[in-house]
């Protein structure tokens, strides 16, 4: 990841996510800090500067895989930009959403766009926290036939959600973390 890329990142992040106060987070915890990644990743700013870090960490770690995409709507954005990023840097890599559940009508799938079963993937995330909606995306795509190769994150709020996903036998890359951004929990 270039360092350039990577402080802008972080710029954006403070400058459009990071709210303090006190708050409830969706794993039931309490905190003095909020990251609306959502804020970040739905700017064109940030679509670009994540496609790129993104795209560039994935490499990073040797893994190919035929699509990104994670649990909708945070990961969303982030699968989005990689694979846009990736048109220019064969080989390309698509993107799908994980529904929260399998659709009742139509073709009553549960991951939608680029996938089918036996392909290779990468889950993706806006914010880690405690793993479990990056392990519930993985569950969804293993469930399809898919195979997870890692999962990749651009904030990681060093609260736990690493170990658990590492412990689950995945890899785990941030393009940031909560200590980088100034923040602690």
């Amino acid at each position: 990841m270039t360092p350039v890329d990577s402080e802008a990142l972080d710029r954006l992040l403070l400058a459009r996510s990071v709210r303090r106060g006190h708050f409830v987070l969706a794993s039931g915890r309490t905190s003095t800090f909020y990251i609306d990644c959502r804020l970040t990743t739905m700017s064109a700013e940030g679509l670009v500067l994540i496609g790129r870090l993104g795209l560039q960490a994935i490499r990073a770690r040797q893994w190919v895989p035929r699509s990104v995409g994670g649990l909708t709507m945070g990961a969303d954005p982030v699968a989005y930009a990689i694979a846009a990023a990736s048109i220019s840097q064969s080989p390309i890599i698509d993107a799908f959403s994980v529904r929260k559940e399998a659709k009742a009508h139509g073709t009553g799938r549960q991951i939608e766009g680029n996938f089918t079963a036996g392909d290779t993937v990468v889950v993706v995330e806006d914010v880690i926290t405690t793993g479990g909606s990056a392990l519930r995306a993985v569950d969804a795509v293993r469930a399809e036939g898919g195979t997870v190769l890692g999962v990749l994150a651009v904030v990681d709020r060093e609260e736990g959600g690493r170990q658990v996903i590492e412990q689950a036998g995945l890899g785990v890359t941030a393009l940031t973390t909560a200590t980088r951004l100034g923040l602690s929990a």
